[in-house]
Formats: C-alpha cells, sequence, structure tokens
C-alpha cells in the first residue's frame, strides 16, 4: 500500500490516491532471496507471551491524536496515511516486514517460492489464523481477494497495480495459494495488499462506493478489530485475543481526530490522548514545548516521508483526454526548471524545519540508502535565481516592468494547492511568493481543507505533494506511470500528479522485472535523475518523524526502526501492537523484533539524530486532504 502523506503522509501505498508497495531489496534478505530463486524467510516473528492488563482498570485504552480524516475503512479505495495504517491492523498481508531492517518475514503466508522461471509463485498460508467472527482465514480468501482486484476495476483503485502483472490466481487447498506472473516480478515477497474474509466481502455490490463503515464490528484477522467510527471524530478498535502473533498488550486503541494541531498537543499534555502525530509531524515548536513536559517523552528519527512541490503536467485521462485548467506555461521544462531554481532549500530547512529535516533532492528519502539518489553536480539544481531568470527568458517570458510576460500578453501567474491543516504549507508558500515575486511571478496559495478536489479535477498549476515511502519504492514509482491515470476526467485513480512519459515507463517496467538487487537499483535511481530533470517533482525536503507520548500511560513501544524510527505510520503493525501499558507487569513489549532481542523501544529514548537506514522507504500517502494523505 502506498500512503499518502501531509505534507503530506506514503504504503501505499497507504499510498495515498492509492497504495501499492512491493518488494524490499535495500535490506536485501528478500531480494536476495529472490534472485536466488527461492524465498523461505528466516525464523519467524516469536509470538508474543501473556498480554499485559493495565494495573488500575479491566481495561487499557491507547488514544492517538491525528490530524488525518479517513478517506476510506475499505482496503480497496483507502489512500491516506491513516486510513491504510488501519488496514494494516484489521487485516493481515501475506508477508511483514521486520522492524529492525525491513526484510520481508512471515505474515499470513509462513513461506514463498518461485519456480524455476519465477513466472509461478507458492505461498503457504498459514492454519492458525481466523477471522474476528470465527471462521479459519484460508487460501481462498487470498486468492479471491486478488482475484476481485483483477476483475473489478472499483475493487482495484487501491492496490490493482500490485495485480497488473499477475495472469492467474488460485488456492488449491486452504494452506496453498498460487500466483501465476505474466512477466517476472521483483516485488513478490512485498504484496502490501490485505487480504478480507471472501464471505463477507463477496456479498459487497460496488466496490468503488463501499466504504466499509456500515456495520461494526468490522471482521478482520489482523491484531486490532475494528469496533466504532465516527466521521472525523474518531476510530475505535478493539484487541483481537485470537490474533496468531499473539493479542495487542492494550485492550482498546483510538485514533481521535484534531484539526487543530495546537488543541491535540495540548490534549496529550492533559493526558487526554496518549500519543500525538503531529500533522504529519509536531512543529519544531510544538516539539519544543513538550520537551522537559512531566511524563511526556518526544520521539525524532528518520522519516519514511518526502515534503516536495509537484507542477501539473497537464491533467490528462488514459486515452489522452485533456481536462483542467492548468497553466499552460508548466507544459515547458525550462518554465518549471526556473522555478525549483529559485527555491532555498536551505533556508527551508533552518527557517520551517528548524533542522528537522534533510534537504531534498532524489525522490527516495536517504533511510533507504539502496535507492537513495543524489543528482551529479552538473545536474543539480540549486539555489540560483539569475539562471531561472534565464530560462523563463529563453521560454519566452521576459521581465516587462517587474512582471514577467508570456506571448499573449498576459503575466506568468501560478496557483499552488496547499493543505489548511499544514503549517509547513503556509509559511513555505510566503517563501515561494517572495522568491519567484522577484522573478516576476505571481503566486496565489490556495489553502483548502480538502485540496482532493481540485486536484483531481487538474484544476490546478503547482501543489504541496508527498507520501510515505515503503520499504520497497516500486509503489511510490508506479503513481507516475502511464497506467494509473484515471479512466474518465476528475475520476480518482492512483496517479500522483497525471506525469505520463514513455522513457519512465520502460525505466519502471525493467525495474519490476529485475530480480539483481544492484541492476535494480540503478534502474529506480534512473527513473528518480529523470523525475528530477523533467522539473515535473521537487522534492525539497526529507523531514525527520517528530512525534510525542506520554510515559504514564504508555511503559514502552516499537519504532521503526528499532535503533532509531518511527512509531506512527510504519510498515507494519509493529508499534500498536508491541505498545505496554504504564503499570502494567510486563517489562518488554510483544515481541516485534523477530525474536532477535526485545521488541520494545522503551518510550523515554529522544531520538535526535537522522540515521541512514537501508532498505526501508517512506504514503505515507499522497497529499491530498492533510499532510498524512499520500504518503
Amino acid at each position: 500500500m502506498v500512503e499518502r502523506v501531509p505534507p503530506r503522509s506514503v504504503q501505499p501505498r497507504s499510498v495515498q490516491p492509492r497504495s501499492r508497495l512491493r518488494v524490499l531489496l535495500a535490506s536485501g534478505a528478500a531480494a536476495l532471496a529472490l534472485a536466488a530463486g527461492s524465498v523461505v524467510p528466516g525464523a519467524p516473528l516469536g509470538v508474543a507471551p501473556q498480554q499485559a492488563q493495565a494495573a488500575d482498570s479491566g481495561t487499557s485504552t491507547l488514544t492517538v491524536a491525528v490530524a488525518q480524516s479517513v478517506d476510506s475503512l475499505s482496503p480497496f479505495l483507502a489512500q491516506k496515511l491513516i486510513s491504510t495504517s488501519i488496514s494494516r491492523l484489521m487485516y493481515d498481508f501475506l508477508t511483514n516486514y521486520d522492524p529492525k531492517d525491513n526484510h520481508a518475514v512471515p505474515a499470513l503466508a509462513t513461506k514463498w517460492e518461485p519456480s524455476a522461471d519465477k513466472l509461478t509463485w507458492t505461498y503457504t498460508i498459514r492454519s492458525n489464523s481466523t477471522w474476528s467472527d470465527g471462521q479459519q482465514a484460508t487460501a481462498e480468501d487470498a486468492a479471491w481477494t486478488f482475484n476481485k482486484m483483477m476483475t473489478d476495476e472499483g475493487a482495484a483503485q487501491a492496490n490493482g497495480n500490485f495485480v497488473a502483472n499477475f495472469k492467474k490466481v488460485t488456492a488449491p487447498s486452504p494452506t496453498q495459494l498460487v500466483i501465476e506472473l505474466k512477466e517476472p516480478q521483483a516485488t513478490m515477497a512485498a504484496l502490501d495488499v490485505p487480504i478480507v474474509p471472501k464471505h463477507v466481502w463477496e456479498k459487497v455490490g460496488d466496490f468503488s462506493k463501499f466504504n466499509n463503515d456500515t456495520a461494526f464490528p468490522i471482521v478482520g484477522n489482523g491484531p486490532f478489530v475494528l469496533s466504532d467510527y465516527k466521521v472525523d471524530q474518531y476510530v475505535k478498535l478493539k484487541a483481537n485475543k485470537n490474533f496468531w502473533r499473539g493479542a495487542p498488550n492494550f485492550d482498546e486503541l483510538v485514533f481521535k481526530t484534531y484539526k487543530d494541531q495546537d488543541a491535540a498537543v495540548a490534549a496529550l499534555r492533559k493526558g487526554e490522548v496518549s500519543f500525538v502525530a503531529g500533522s504529519p509531524a509536531l512543529t519544531p515548536a510544538q516539539a519544543a514545548s513538550l520537551k522537559g513536559e512531566k511524563n511526556v517523552k518526544v520521539n525524532e528519527g528518520p522519516g519514511r516521508r518526502f515534503f516536495s512541490l509537484a507542477a501539473n503536467p497537464g491533467a490528462q485521462t488514459k486515452d489522452g483526454k485533456k481536462f483542467g485548467n492548468g497553466n499552460k506555461a508548466l507544459l515547458d521544462q525550462k518554465v518549471r526548471q526556473a522555478l525549483f531554481l529559485s527555491i532555498d532549500r536551505k533556508t527551508i530547512i533552518d527557517k520551517v524545519f528548524q533542522g528537522h529535516a534533510v534537504e531534498g533532492q532524489g525522490y527516495i528519502p536517504p533511510r533507504f540508502s539502496a535507492y537513495h539518489w543524489q543528482p551529479s553536480a552538473d545536474q543539480i539544481l540549486a539555489y540560483d535565481p539569475a539562471k531561472a531568470a534565464g530560462l523563463l527568458d529563453e521560454a519566452g517570458y521576459p521581465l516587462k516592468g517587474d512582471r514577467r510576460v508570456g506571448k499573449d500578453g498576459k503575466p506568468l501567474d501560478l496557483r499552488i494547492l496547499c493543505h489548511a491543516t499544514d503549517p509547513n504549507d503556509k509559511a513555505i508558500g510566503k517563501y515561494l511568493q517572495e522568491w519567484w515575486g522577484k522573478l516576476g511571478i505571481g503566486l496565489k496559495v490556495d489553502c483548502r481543507d480538502d485540496v482532493s478536489v481540485p486536484w483531481y479535477a487538474g484544476e490546478y498549476d503547482l501543489a504541496f505533494d508527498g507520501w510515505s515511502v515503503n520499504p520497497d519504492p516500486d509503489a511510490v514509482l508506479g503513481i507516475h506511470t502511464c497506467d494509473a491515470l484515471p479512466v474518465k476526467a476528475k475520476a480518482s485513480a492512483t496517479t500522483d500528479n497525471f506525469i505520463c512519459d514513455k522513457t519512465y515507463d520502460e525505466l519502471y517496467k525493467k525495474q519490476l522485472a529485475e530480480y539483481d538487487p544492484a541492476k535494480r537499483a540503478d534502474l529506480v535511481k534512473q527513473m528518480q535523475s529523470w523525475l528530477y530533470d523533467s522539473g515535473y517533482m521537487s522534492v525539497i525536503a526529507y523531514p525527520n518523524a517528530v512525534e510525542a507520548y506520554r510515559t504514564d500511560q504508555i511503559k514502552s513501544i516499537t519504532t521503526m526502526p528499532e535503533a532509531a524510527g518511527n512509531i506512527y505510520g510504519q510498515d507494519g503493525y509493529w508499534s500498536w501492537w508491541s505498545a505496554v501499558p504504564a503499570g502494567s507487569g510486563s517489562s518488554d513489549s510483544s515481541g516485534g523484533s523477530g525474536g532477535s532481542g526485545s521488541t520494545g523501544v522503551v518510550i523515554g529514548i529522544v531520538v535526535a539524530a537522522l540515521v541512514v537506514i537501508a532498505g526501508g522507504i517512506f504514503l505515507g500517502a499522497r497529499r491530498r486532504n492533510t499532510v498524512d494523505d499520500r504518503e
């Protein structure tokens, strides 16, 4: 799943519009096994010990304050980070990611292996996973999920390109799933698709409209069962006492929506919530105000998302029908590059993020070093207003007085979509107005609670964008392919920004079919180089994950990566599954480290250093409605 994040959160891939996640080649384990022709992960993560209860109550509740609104509780439609994160808690995937290094570990599937030609993959489905209504989870549920996505356009909205290369999916037995491919696919150990119960979902009519929010509790087989939901208020989940890996330590998990993040921070300070995720991260001022607060700890680690500007390349459908009203000036690469040459990234890092971010370059954050790319010295679009002015002159937008004017005599005025809930969008928007104004370009910063409407309609010129990137880069790369374009104008689709280019598409197909880790990484870097040169996407920063929680409510919790990572928006369910209530008798969390040591990270640690971790990628979700959407 690719996940959209505000300024976005990205896997989907939580995109997200739609999410997709693939294989982990950076960390090596999964991809190397693929190259060897057989993937049988190491020792499965241990089943959790007896779960602790809060000492002073029969029921323990962990309340998480979030800024994002749920777009859908249907795993076939969800793309925002909050929504895809909840899907991970509700439904098991075939595989999961180890919180230490992101290598593939068993989930619903206990092992998987390819045929000699790597066109047929056989998964062994565990026999000890049950749906929350008591029925057994089987290979037939997985086969039905994938087949529905392959045959129903409505069911393919969020994660459809995971199955685009599937030829046939069958379940010869309750514990055997067989997937036949059209071409080799390097993401078969990272199919981030929630598996749903066939006996429940086969009753659904229109998958494009069903949001899975009409009857509670919702049947699932993940660590939590969704028990209640109120739009823009809360999502409540109960611990699944029969979860095969072991029940969570907290009895109840609540995601509470706060549009005002200062109010959310105040609620944490008062003890009304256990955890604050931010929008999608705490601002420097909010984090600073909480440091030193009694029973409150701030966690900071390298983020798995990027913050960027996206230029409208001309909205279009799959069949080439143009729509929207994007400024035609942005169809010129020189104009796009001129805009990005006039952005002082260092100032943004220092003044807006106040050091809680790393300067952006390539599309994949440095946290995933195997795929991270940097432009060469002669390629880099560094801050250079004079060069930007020259490109605008060459593009036919000379200065007349203090304004740039096109051949039609009209001044060059642009609009940028801004998330009203994200203070970073607003602050950076003011800088852009100043910098671009000096070039003679007018800029309207259009801040909205819901940017998805004009975005899907192609009625924008630029937009603050961002995704949470998954351990495998395929998901966030796939949102820029021609196949991701909408079928109809203004319709929801997997595309992030209406990009469609044959060169990029060819590179995408090659990386998807490449099993050799080094060769695939090289192709992924070529794709990032193309995106950079095109000027369609300008990555400004890789924000740190800055979040806070109460130590008198949470005793310990697992970050991802464990050494110095994030808690909210993980590639998995480790944080909320492992969290131990304060006052409980348990000394550590539930064992989410893969059996190689303590899985809990004591929540007293303040991680300030940005650590470069190989193997994982930050959809979140795509930024349409809040900073946490498309990671």
